[in-house]
């Protein structure tokens, strides 16, 4: 089966990683970076990687044992949705759960806001994704001043202390920030108000939240920054383009399943010489 080598996507990966213990800035990040690939080549090579995809989650899920966590995170507009429809098409629905947080309510309220992440952590031999994730709680919360300053500030350590139990428990953390520029969100939300069709994607807050773009970014440089750590790094993925983005998100995926090479159960005894009449 073609696909990456382990090299390419240590590469890849080292390319777009947050080392742990630096800051992160990014203005030096490149939203536009089609990472040496054009878009076709990024789609053709997207096919590849899911194809690798398919056969090692099917293996996880056979296996039973561990599981692997993907949190996306990023402004408005730069593609979680597209991005978990793109790469997890193809893929055993029974392995997969989806997660997607928004503005806490119900028994959620009653509860520390750690609660309702840990409730829907991938089960061994799950893939886990999460459409937006318990960073909210130190990203909306400040931007918004929901909670004092002394309280989301002593929430990083908790992130920190919660992955890394995840870790420790047998579930593989992989955190990507979809990176898309300020000029190319505002053609993306148009989209969405000119077509009938995305007409159900906005949302007037979606400009109040848009004209906060700086506030926002200087708490996701803060938040990436404390919380990207050796057992559970943060990427900074480039999301101008669909296709790059999308084949840069596969293949971290698909490395960090090849790190953990699932095995498939060994069969029962004598199932070699059965015959089915």
């Amino acid at each position: 089966m073609a696909g990456p080598t382990k090299a390419q996507l240590n590469k890849l990966a080292d390319s777009l990683v947050v080392p742990p213990g630096s800051k992160l800035d990014l203005r030096k990040r490149d939203t536009d970076d089609r990472l040496g690939r054009s878009k076709e080549e990024a789609l053709a090579a997207l096919q590849e990687t899911k194809a690798q995809l398919d056969l090692l989650q099917q293996r996880l899920y056979a296996e039973g044992k561990r599981s692997v966590l993907l949190v996306l995170q990023a402004m408005d507009a730069a593609g979680k949705d597209g991005t978990i429809r793109s790469i997890l098409s193809g893929l055993n629905p029974q392995g997969v759960r989806v997660a997607s947080f928004k503005a806490p309510g119900g028994p959620e309220v009653s509860h520390d806001y750690l609660w309702r992440v840990h409730a829907v952590c991938p089960a061994r031999g799950e893939v886990g994704v999460f459409n937006r994730s318990h960073y909210e709680d130190v990203l909306v919360v400040r931007v918004r001043n929901l909670v004092p300053q002394a309280q989301w500030k002593r929430r990083y350590r908790h992130i920190r202390e919660f992955e890394r139990m995840l870790v420790d428990e047998g579930t593989s953390v992989i955190k990507c920030f979809l990176n898309v520029s300020k000029a190319e969100q505002a053609q993306r939300l148009q989209e969405r108000i000119d077509d009938p069709e995305k007409h159900w994607k906005f949302r007037a807050a979606d400009l109040e939240e848009r004209k906060l773009w700086d506030h926002y970014h200087r708490a996701y440089e803060d938040a990436i920054s404390e919380t990207s750590t050796d057992d559970a790094p943060w990427y900074v993925v480039p999301a101008d383009h669909n296709s790059t983005r999308n084949l840069a998100v596969a293949q971290l995926l698909l490395r960090t399943l090849k790190a953990l090479d699932p095995k498939v159960p060994p069969a029962e005894p004598g199932v070699e010489h059965a015959k089915v009449v």
